[in-house]
């Protein structure tokens, strides 16, 4: 239900903030406390454990998010149509893994995720809460038979899919190589100067570049990553470090705003670094052009800044 309209009547939120009207929330997010026995990792699954264990709450008629991704589309899903959501559970855990996570582990999970996202990203719509209004409605009912019919969309994820299969080959052969420092929660992710750039999608509207994020995610559970990709780097926490996961613990974020003043005033030439707020969903630390630094040199630095020293 639109969540704008849902404040006036009594209604259970899923993976967003609650409004005033709202007596349950099933939500990752940070700061949000869960119904006892129902913290998850993703808001899907606290949604499905909802099913198996219902909280007690006033009644209520409105499922409703204040956004539109693959995590909220799935626990949506199970509490309005649980029948065929419970039928399909780990495939559609899956779906909102890959959409949050950027981690797969049945491949039609990953296609499905990069269908909706393809589909929330042609919704042109100005303002934001309508697009996600207009979403939900749009995609709820047709969400298990994308996931269980995905080849029929082969057109909305091939070109994604063919970048992710590139990816996973590279790190294959070790033309992407992944070095992880664990007292750090560090991988570094150097990508060969032959391979070329290629991107994947994050959440509903986002894109990641270097090397599809599906392919590295999966290949490390390390929750903070650097990209080297030649003289172009690109540093990023994972979403998991945002919400409430509870898997493993992470390590908190370092802000490296001026950190990145550091590194610009270190560059002999004109490039120049910038660095987002810790709080952001998945802030990154990154520079324009190419940069004059060592790709050795930047590692180091950019462990002693993550260590504090």
């Amino acid at each position: 239900a639109d969540y704008e309209a849902s404040r006036t009547e009594p209604n259970i939120v899923v993976d967003g903030s609650p409004n005033e009207s709202t007596v349950l929330t099933l939500s990752h997010w940070p700061g949000l406390q869960p119904p006892p026995g129902l913290g998850r990792d993703l808001s899907a699954e606290m949604a499905f454990a909802y099913l198996d264990r219902p909280a007690e709450h006033p009644p209520v008629e409105i499922v409703t998010n204040n956004h539109f991704d693959q995590d909220g589309l799935v626990g949506i899903h199970a509490l309005i149509d649980p029948e065929p959501s419970l039928r399909h559970r780990e495939l559609l855990i899956d779906v909102a893994a890959a959409g949050d996570f950027g981690t797969y582990r049945d491949r039609r999970a990953a296609r499905a995720s990069m269908v909706l996202s393809h589909l929330a990203a042609a919704e042109t719509t100005c303002d934001y809460s309508e697009v996600t209004d207009r979403l939900y409605v749009e995609l709820l009912p047709r969400l298990v038979p994308i996931v269980l019919e995905v080849d029929t969309y082969r057109d909305l994820w091939a070109e994604e899919d063919e970048a992710l299969t590139a990816s996973e080959v590279a790190i294959e052969r070790g033309t992407i190589s992944i070095d992880e420092r664990p007292d750090l929660d560090l991988a570094i992710v150097t990508i060969d100067h032959r391979e070329p750039v290629r991107s994947g999608h994050r959440f509903g509207h986002e894109v990641f570049e270097g090397a599809h994020p599906m392919a590295i995610h999966n290949a490390t559970d390390r929750f903070r990553l650097l990209v080297v990709h030649g003289r172009r780097y690109r540093y990023v926490d994972r979403y998991e470090t945002w919400v409430q996961y509870r898997s493993r613990p992470s390590l908190a974020r370092v802000d490296l705003r001026g950190f990145a003043a550091e590194l610009t005033a270190s560059e002999t030439g004109t490039t120049s670094w910038t660095a987002g707020d810790p709080n952001e969903l998945t802030p990154q630390l990154a520079h324009d052009g190419e940069s004059s630094i060592e790709p050795v040199d930047l590692v180091g630095l950019l462990e002693s800044a993550l260590a504090g020293s």
